[in-house]
């Protein structure tokens, strides 16, 4: 195996564990939380690009799911992903994929990456309002309601800040590649 794909799977690692940090900071404000984890997930795509911010998701998501308290207000278990949440959970790995796809092709300007983060917001809304519809049986507009409109301020800033991590963050990555390449 080589050190460039080790220091993926631990800078995978790494993102799954903040991902994790960022649910136990939390609001209930009914049946979605408010909760910071959409920062870091924009966060791994950012950084790791589309395959490796998928699988620190996808790392994230399998502890959830294996009942360790990882998920919004220090809970944990498959049975989250059958809930009003659920969609936003998967939308998670949606959104880290997209993310990464996109800046991976388009890195560089805060515009791209900017552009990523707005469609992997769009992608968390997209799987997790039909799914918050399906499995509370309320309105479109009420799902939309209660599914996005408390959330697009905070993901507005958590988008932002992501953007303003990765660029920041970038650099030291770069050198520390370089120097593993010496």
């Amino acid at each position: 195996m080589s050190i460039e794909k080790v220091r993926l799977m631990v800078l995978a690692s790494l993102m799954a564990a903040l991902t994790a940090v960022g649910a136990y900071i939390y609001v209930p404000i009914g049946p979605v939380p408010v909760v910071l984890t959409n920062l870091f997930v924009f966060l791994a795509g950012l950084l790791l690009g589309s395959r490796w911010g998928l699988a620190s998701v996808a790392i994230y998501l399998m502890i959830g799911a294996m009942g360790i308290p990882v998920f919004a207000g220090g809970k944990g278990g498959l049975v989250h992903f059958l809930g009003p949440t659920g969609g936003y959970l998967v939308g998670f790995a949606v959104a880290a994929w997209m993310v990464g796809f996109i800046s991976e092709r388009l890195r560089g300007s805060i515009v791209h990456d900017t552009l990523s983060v707005s469609v992997g917001a769009l992608a968390i809304y997209g799987v997790g309002i039909p799914w918050l519809k399906w499995m509370t049986g309320v309105s479109w507009a009420k799902s939309v309601w209660i599914g996005m409109g408390p959330f697009i301020a905070g993901d507005i800033l958590k988008a932002a800040g992501a953007v303003m991590l990765a660029r920041a963050i970038r650099p030291v990555l770069k050198r520390s590649e370089r120097g593993l390449e010496s």
